[in-house]
């Protein structure tokens, strides 16, 4: 057989993917404060484009912060048991292998807010000029005050309570060490071994460090911490010492265990577990503060007069940018090489394709949440049980799409809902079969479900797992007893037997 070369003409379909499609796929998945920081970077980059009249580049809002943004801040005292046994809830589930916020009841209030620090007294000369009051106006500057951060508090007493060079500067180590929360996060092994210091030395520093005030900072975990501020009210005694060494005990709320541990009988045991309670977890809290940055909504859904929702984008994440043709037609008549004409043609092509580009994204989140809140119209009319089973493949079928692309859409998008604030993702739920072969339910309802059921049982009468599973099988919904075990541990509910015996000492 001949080997020989010659010429063929082949047309085939192919996806190339060029620099600007892996852009836009890029844009696509980037949440509002993420495509904010990269417009910002095209405009520092390209002299071409501009931002729009109406946009301020990117800002949080400066009214109240959307419901549920409240929640999230740190507290510093209130029925702190249920929420941590250690510094941080990773440590206490490693340390103690149990759940701690079934401990008490939440009394409804929530956490207390930290102690405010009381405002100084101003003299009528604060802020004057060099006349006194009547030679200007007032410096409102000078009423503001500094924020006292836990590390300048500390270093300020250090600077009293220790004279000896060598011990302040490993205090001071030891003060950059302590987190927001006034725990020690360091190793005093190892600030020895950094610091060429012997661990007598480094331990001296931090029991002194820890007389310090708040009462319980540089502790190195919470039963420190604990004892520390025991020990300050002088109530450290030995009843108290064995309580405080069985916080997982108290965890599980198990009573008789802990008056056999401390020997002291129940209405003891009581006074003893409200003193523990009337301490504070987390005493760095009283000072600074850690800003909390709201979720913006990127979907802003409404109720229609005609019943129906409306969807529209929120304009306050989208970027304003603009192509300014005027500086362009001025540069390109300048331009006298090949370099700059170049440089030039390719700033205007960047410039359009952002344009494009985020054009594009936007219509495209528009679309998706459309047909998501068409597809889960009943959630937003009658709540969370009417939430239907949903996956990407149904809602890229419905507009077209691929999957892969409404996956992008709606990573990092949240839409803002009469019900509240949601992730896009939060509406694609798994579906549970019926068990008399209707509808099948969602995954997300199911949970709704099993919280209400538990929420409503008595004391004597205390819903097992395989209980719940016969209730909602008479429900019409068909689930095994380990998908609502699994359920009811995601949601953090104890078993039935830690919630019975809660509910009984509850009732005590």
């Amino acid at each position: 057989m001949a080997l020989s070369q010659r010429l063929e003409f082949r047309q085939t379909q192919a996806l190339v993917m060029t620099p600007q499609l892996m852009q836009a796929i890029k844009l696509l998945q980037l949440s509002s404060l993420d495509l904010a920081a990269y417009v910002d970077g095209e405009l520092e980059r390209n002299p071409l484009l501009e931002r729009g009249a109406d946009d301020d580049g990117p800002s949080a809002p400066d009214a109240e912060p959307p419901e549920g943004a409240a929640e999230a801040r740190d507290d510093s005292n209130g029925d702190w048991i249920g929420d941590d046994l250690e510094t941080s809830r990773s440590a206490m589930e490693q340390g103690l292998g149990t759940e701690l916020e079934n401990v008490f009841p939440d009394d409804g209030g929530g956490k207390a807010a930290a102690p405010e620090t009381p405002p100084p007294a101003y003299s009528e000369w604060s802020g004057a000029g060099s006349g006194g009051v009547e030679d200007g106006d007032y410096n409102l500057e000078a009423f503001v005050s500094a924020e006292t951060t836990l590390s300048a508090h500390l270093a300020e007493q250090m600077a009293l309570a220790i004279s000896h060079p060598v011990h302040r500067m490993i205090g001071q180590y030891l003060i950059d060490m302590v987190d927001e929360a006034g725990y020690l996060s360091g190793d005093v092994a190892s600030v020895a071994e950094k610091l060429g210091a012997t661990i007598g030395d480094v331990e001296a520093v931090l029991a002194t460090l820890q007389t310090l005030d708040p009462p319980g900072v540089c502790a190195r975990n919470l039963t420190e911490c604990l004892a520390i501020q025991l020990k300050e009210r002088n109530r450290f005694d030995p009843a108290m010492q064995a309580l405080v060494a069985n916080l997982d005990l108290l965890a599980k709320r198990d009573l008789p265990a802990l008056r056999r541990v401390c020997g002291v009988d129940d209405e003891d045991l009581t006074e003893m577990i409200a003193e523990i309670r009337s301490l504070n977890p987390k005493p760095g809290l009283a000072f600074g503060s850690t800003n909390v940055q709201p979720i913006v909504p990127d979907v802003l859904v409404r109720a229609a007069p005609d019943g129906s929702w409306q969807v529209e984008l929120n304009s306050d994440t989208l970027p304003k940018v603009l192509i300014n043709q005027r500086y362009y037609a001025q540069v390109a008549k300048g331009t006298k090489n090949d370099k700059d004409k170049t440089y030039i043609a390719d700033c205007l092509q960047t410039a359009t394709w952002l344009v494009r580009a985020l054009d594009q994204r936007a219509k495209t989140i528009l679309k998706v949440s459309s047909e998501i809140v068409r597809q889960q119209d009943g959630f937003f009319a009658k709540g969370v049980q009417h939430l239907r089973p949903l996956n990407l493949k149904t809602v890229a079928d419905a507009i077209s799409m691929h999957e892969s692309t409404v996956s992008r859409v709606t990573a990092n998008k949240y839409m803002a809902t009469s019900r509240g604030i949601f992730e896009l993702k939060y509406f694609f739920t798994s579906s549970i079969a019926s068990a008399d072969g209707g509808e099948a339910h969602s995954a997300e309802a199911v949970r709704h479900r099993i919280r209400q059921l538990i929420d409503c049982e008595t004391p004597n009468d205390v819903l097992s797992d395989d209980t719940i599973v016969e209730k909602l099988r008479g429900a019409g919904i068909d689930i095994a007893r380990r998908t609502v075990a699994k359920y009811r541990e995601a949601m953090r509910i104890p078993s039935s037997v830690q919630r019975r015996r809660e509910k009984q000492a509850a009732a005590v």
